[in-house]
């Protein structure tokens, strides 16, 4: 004996003394104990004596016969059959250990025992425990969050004389883009789509406040360039960083005149009015919605919209995604959608999209198809 406790050869003959220096061992201030092939704890250092007494050398595992590999003994078992380094993790008196297993060998090579050292990560495993369940509960709001913006969006079908359909696509959980079609009056329609800077919550918080703010502009100015300006001028009130901006192209369809006017805010993904024997831009410049520009000014034009004539408005999550050599898509691709496959065209952008990208999106996209039915 020595101080009160069996030394290695005393406790398992077949163990070499001087394989293992318990001295050392002792000064560690995590737990370390020696088991046996039998699964019986032969030494243990004062740390883990004090913590969970001192009968704990002479212990065999009650679960010897298991083959629970969260089970310390198990580890154990698996590092002496394997002479591998084995690691896990043990919940003991409610604290949360790192067990390390290492094989003991004699000086023939032959493995005898294992060495396993404890190290208590109860503060990491609850760190990490209550950033899995703040995790959960930010997933669970996003979910939320993006079931309502999906919700806002206007239905698909036929508006007045103009159907609508559409493909809308987050990044991430929440998108930045936000389009939308609404009653003027009794015989105006308008309609908007807008990018703004950035994805994820933030920029989904913003695509509402332009949602609200264009609605409740609408009842109080109709000219395009007029409902931009002052768009701008509410926007700038805001008082918001000089990164946060976004870019939107509006118009107002008259249904008795069959004139669309529009107008545009930086938004370089012009929209293209089609039909069966001609593809049409709708080129028009403009300030982007920000506040590094005082008062700014929107120019209007306007174009007919006949039956059977469609409009494609879109985002730039299509035009800017690249392939492999680096070049973008572009609106080029999407002309080239439109002029070769003008009725299933929301679809074949998507494909041709995708493919273009290998697979890969890291922007939101919304793709918005109008035509007008009569």
């Amino acid at each position: 004996m020595i101080d009160g406790r069996k030394t290695i050869n005393e406790g398992m003959d077949y163990i070499e003394y001087g394989i293992l220096n318990y001295h050392v061992l002792e000064g560690m201030a995590d737990w370390v104990r020696v088991v046996d092939l039998n699964g019986k704890v032969i030494f243990a250092n004062s740390s883990m004596r004090k913590a969970l007494g001192e009968d704990i050398v002479g212990r065999e595992c009650y679960k010897s016969y298991c083959k629970d590999e969260r089970c310390a003994f198990c580890i154990t078992n698996k590092s002496i059959a394997t002479g591998e380094t084995v690691q896990k993790e043990e919940i003991i008196n409610g604290q949360y250990y790192s067990v390390k297993s290492s094989p003991v060998r004699d000086s023939n090579g032959k493995i005898n025992a294992a060495v396993e050292v404890f190290r208590n990560v109860t503060r990491e495993r609850k760190l990490e425990l209550e950033l899995i369940e703040r995790n959960k509960k930010i997933s669970k709001d996003l979910h939320f969050a993006r079931r309502i913006q999906e919700k806002v969006l206007p239905k698909r079908g036929i508006i007045d004389n103009v159907t609508v359909d559409y493909i809308y696509k987050a990044s991430e959980m929440l998108s930045g883009d936000m389009f939308d079609i609404f009653h003027i009056d009794e015989r105006s329609l308008g309609i908007y789509i807008c990018d703004v800077a950035g994805h994820g919550i933030a920029a989904s918080m913003m695509t509402m406040f332009i949602k609200e703010t264009m609605r409740s502009i609408k009842d109080e100015i109709r000219s395009p360039s007029e409902t931009l300006e002052e768009l701008h001028r509410r926007f700038t009130a805001l008082d918001l960083e000089a990164d946060k901006y976004f870019t939107i192209f509006y118009g107002v369809y008259d249904k008795e005149t069959h004139k669309l006017i529009y107008s545009n805010a930086g938004h370089n993904c012009y929209p293209i009015k089609f039909n069966s024997g001609h593809v049409e831009p709708l080129k028009i410049k403009g300030y982007p919605i920000t506040m590094l520009f005082g008062g700014v000014t929107y120019k209007e034009k306007e174009v007919s919209l006949e039956k059977g004539d469609k409009v494609l408005l879109y985002t730039d999550g299509i035009t800017e995604a690249r392939d492999h050599n680096d070049v973008q898509f572009g609106i080029e691709g999407v002309l080239e959608t439109v002029r070769k496959n003008p009725d299933n065209m929301l679809k074949e952008i998507e494909e041709k999209f995708i493919i273009h990208s290998w697979g890969e999106q890291n922007d939101d996209y919304a793709l918005v198809l109008l035509e007008v039915m009569e």
